[in-house]
């Protein structure tokens, strides 16, 4: 028994050598390896709605139905190839078939995803022609100043390039994320989507009176009277809290000129108090042109355009990816150790 206990104790601590060894040695690897390509992702969401009717078709319908229903399909093609022959120039139009390229934003306080939407926005923009329409399905509450203002920009590239604009919202586009959907040539949001909340927060705790009393001093110096408004550790004062509070009314000085100037239609002064609307109350106040789920818009569009799903997908380094696999059978075997555990205590 203590020979076979020695036994594991030796190979538990050899396989923690040699996972030690091969992370390091594809942190190394990942360092010297070259910056590799993100993966396009391109998909016809025409098709994928097609195959769904057809397989409800298979099972809900029967034999002679069926049968019955593929021969009006057939006959509508030949009809419909037939007249696009008619004359040359339907057949141009033919080959010039619309096209909406279907681009999705799932922000975070940072805005992270604009990393991939500004690679999406490039590769579209190369192939679009002014007869198509970019679609962004947007989800957003908003986040840090300079990242929306990124993605907002990001998007005024598409309405620069005169290719129509369009953004749906199924749940929320607020505060920063209204600041992107308001760019859009059109805005359709969904009955109960959020929308709104044009203004501006920030907030910093303060422990200093808390140092104070454990007599523990903290130093700040700054080269600049307005390099350091507000601190964490120190203590402010009531000029630094006033320059904190006009950067704020500055900032939102330039948020409801933004929105102005891409929505001219809007009562600006009475919309932008911070205050949020559902989708039928945001139509109301023009902040959106038409209240709709993105499903419904897009699925509008299928007999007419094809509809393009576009998704970049970021590369990830050797060492990345070896981190989730190692992570991932962690977190299995956990998880099973736990079930077991769980099971024998009767829980």
């Amino acid at each position: 028994m203590e020979f076979l206990t020695d036994y594991a104790g030796f190979l538990l601590k050899l396989i923690s050598i040699g996972v030690f060894i091969v992370v390091v040695l594809a942190m190394v690897a990942s360092g010297k390896r070259k910056t590799q390509p993100g993966s396009l992702s391109v998909t016809k969401l025409n098709e994928s709605y097609d195959a769904m009717k057809a397989e409800l078709d298979r099972q809900l319908l029967d034999k002679k139905d069926l049968k019955n229903k593929e021969k009006e399909k057939k006959k509508a093609a030949k009809l419909e190839k037939k007249a696009q022959k008619k004359t040359a120039k339907e057949e141009a139009v033919a080959e010039e078939k619309k096209r909406l390229y279907v681009l999705d934003f799932d922000g975070d306080i940072k805005a992270s995803a604009v990393t991939s939407m500004r690679e999406e926005i490039t590769a579209v923009l190369s192939v679009a022609k002014p007869q198509d329409e970019v679609v962004v399905r947007l989800e957003s509450g908003g986040g840090v100043v300079h990242g929306y203002g990124l993605a907002a920009s990001q998007l005024q590239r598409i309405r620069e390039a005169n290719i129509p604009l369009t953004v749906c919202v199924d749940k929320v586009a607020a505060s920063g994320g209204y600041m992107m959907a308001c760019v859009a040539d059109k805005i359709i949001a969904a009955p109960f989507a959020i929308l709104g909340s044009i203004g501006v927060v920030a907030q910093v705790p303060n422990v200093h009176r808390l140092l104070d009393k454990s007599l523990i001093d903290v130093e700040l110096h700054t080269a600049g009277r307005y390099k350091r408004t507000l601190t964490m550790l120190g203590k402010n004062t009531d000029e630094g809290r006033e320059k904190f509070k006009q950067d704020l009314e500055d900032t939102h000085g330039l948020f409801k000129r933004f929105v102005s100037s891409q929505r001219p239609q809007l009562e600006i002064e009475d919309i932008a108090t911070g205050d949020t609307w559902y989708g039928s109350e945001a139509l109301e106040n023009k902040l959106v042109d038409a209240v709709m789920t993105s499903d419904a818009y897009l699925v509008s569009h299928y007999d007419n355009a094809d509809v393009i799903q576009v998704t970049y997908k970021q590369p990830k380094g050797m060492a990345e990816r070896f981190g989730l696999s190692v992570f991932s059978a962690f977190e299995q075997k956990a998880v099973s150790w736990f079930g077991k555990l769980t099971q024998s205590k009767g829980y």
